[in-house]
């Protein structure tokens, strides 16, 4: 069933209350900068490490706002024809063949006109959210992996929302997306493309907003036990690992634990459940040998107000 899109909000503190209901917890800057670009019509980039939520803050302002989100997901080599549109070739030349066929010889041929035309178009998700008739959240996950000419190519959608197909000419939006951009920070992006975005640096949380999160997305975890995790999953982000866990990883783990019937992490309920939040063999061997010997017997009671270790 279909979501009617909600009014611009009024505060920050309102965009913070509508994406609580769901279920995102946003912290002050974050609702402010969210606020902001629904108020401003400004495009969003969300910078920070891989798994604080970056991309479920667009998820989310999705659920929040009922507007449809659309989502391209970056990658090396991503080119024009998979970001913003293709023709369909194929189809194209049925019609060419076809428009052949019944003529009687004396025809004229296939116009440019008559087969450059929105019925041989391919939306790809840029497209799709200018073309909308309904307004959108497009997410543009991790285009830190693209290079700076498909950044280039950016420039005129996140300026004026509107793109320029050459046999078409020039196409607006009727409706005005809400725009995030999401970057792990692994390469340095133009200063073009940061000009044109409000920005927002997101961060591993803090242990109660975590200890938050978790109790949000997993109502039966005791709290005490809920501390004990997020100060273990602390314990593991501060080792060199490849893939550190992730706030959904640690609401995982908070699921699995339930699921155990766990009332501590102990050695073997850890090593039992380990791989809920690591995922790199490397990792496993290295979390084994520094955080094992750490947990030691202690009761949840006892653990859950020592910090991160």
């Amino acid at each position: 069933m279909a979501v009617t899109p909600q009014a611009a909000p009024d505060s920050p503190g309102e965009v913070a209350d509508a994406l609580r209901e769901a279920s995102y917890l946003a912290d002050e800057s974050t609702a402010l900068i969210a606020f902001l670009a629904q108020r401003l019509g400004k495009p969003v980039l969300v910078e920070g490490p891989a798994g604080v939520g970056k991309t479920e803050l667009a998820k989310a302002l999705s659920r929040a706002t009922g507007r449809e989100l659309v989502r391209l997901q970056c990658y090396e080599g991503l080119d024009e024809a998979k970001a913003l549109y293709e023709w369909n070739y194929r189809k194209q030349l049925l019609q060419i063949q076809a428009t052949a066929s019944a003529g009687d010889g004396d025809s004229a041929p296939v116009g440019m006109g008559e087969i450059f035309t929105e019925q041989f178009l391919l939306e790809r998700p840029l497209m799709k959210a200018i073309a909308s008739p309904d307004p959108v959240v497009l997410l543009i996950d991790e285009i830190d992996k693209t290079d700076q000419e498909f950044e280039a190519m950016l420039l005129e959608l996140l300026s004026d929302f509107q793109i320029t197909i050459p046999e078409m000419g020039q196409i607006s939006a009727t409706t005005h997306p809400i725009v995030l951009l999401t970057s792990n920070n692994s390469r340095e992006l133009t200063e073009a493309l940061k000009r044109r975005c409000l920005y927002l640096w997101l961060d591993y949380p803090s242990r109660e907003r975590e200890i938050e999160i978790i109790r949000l997305h997993a109502p039966d975890i005791d709290e005490a036990l809920a501390g004990r995790l997020v100060d273990v999953v602390d314990m593991v982000r501060e080792l060199d690992l490849k893939k550190p866990p992730s706030i959904a990883e640690s609401i995982d783990w908070a699921r699995t634990l339930i699921l155990m019937g766990a009332d501590d992490i102990d050695e073997k309920t850890f090593r039992d459940s380990l791989s809920i939040i690591i995922k790199h063999r490397t990792d496993l061997d290295l979390v084994a040998e520094k955080i094992v010997p750490r947990l030691g017997g202690a009761s949840s009671n006892g653990s859950s107000s020592n910090g991160s270790g």
